[in-house]
């Protein structure tokens, strides 16, 4: 189990907060806060599939370009991106410059779309894939949820969405609170999770 570090206040926050200063704002007003809103969810979908091979402080630390660059990631915007799009974003050193990634982007925006059109929302459908029950926290990379949507939004065409990635998605967007027990966000998490609306 991974133990806890205390944060800039003196409480207990998750561990991985200690390895950079700037994961702690990320942690405490972000990690786990459940989301319903189209384009957050899509951003974060796109981000972790940059993140893969990577660590998240690199993304972090460029997600701000990564908006600039993909019409902060207005998916009926990115859908219309083409081969120019690409070019001029492997020019851009702000992101990470992976064409295969930039292209999954892209791709993920039209699949976006369709998947509006026939599910009414990217949440209601992702929310659907909410655990029943909560798993103990930290304990796992990926969850048999994860692996469900995985292979549901590849059946559609979207690229690098695997188990792993879209567990931390999951973790990320509040399908499930993974802050440990003795973490002081847990709580705040589970209000949140329990004043939260279902998208349907």
């Amino acid at each position: 189990m991974e133990k806890t570090v205390n944060g800039p206040d003196g409480l207990p926050r998750c561990g991985w907060c200690g390895q950079v200063a700037e994961f702690f704002p990320y942690h405490d007003r972000e990690w786990g806060f459940p989301v319903a809103d189209d384009q957050r969810l899509f951003e974060k979908l796109c981000l972790e599939s940059f993140q893969s091979g990577l660590s998240w402080r690199t993304i972090l630390a460029k997600r701000e370009n990564f908006r600039s660059a993909f019409a902060r990631f207005d998916f009926h915007r990115v859908a219309e991106f083409g081969e120019a799009d690409v070019e001029r974003l492997l020019q851009d050193a702000g992101i990470i410059r992976h064409r295969g990634k930039i292209e999954a982007v892209i791709n993920n925006a039209r699949r976006a779309l369709e998947l509006v059109e026939k599910e009414g929302s990217i949440a209601a459908f992702v929310w659907k894939y909410e655990p029943e029950s909560q798993p103990e926290p930290q304990s796992q990379t990926t969850s048999p949820e994860s692996v469900a949507l995985s292979k549901e939004l590849k059946k559609r065409g979207w690229k690098f969405v695997g188990p792993t990635t879209v567990y931390s998605f999951m973790q990320a967007m509040g399908l499930v609170n993974d802050h440990l027990h003795a973490c002081v966000s847990r709580e705040q998490i589970d209000q949140a999770r329990q004043q939260f609306q279902r998208p349907v």
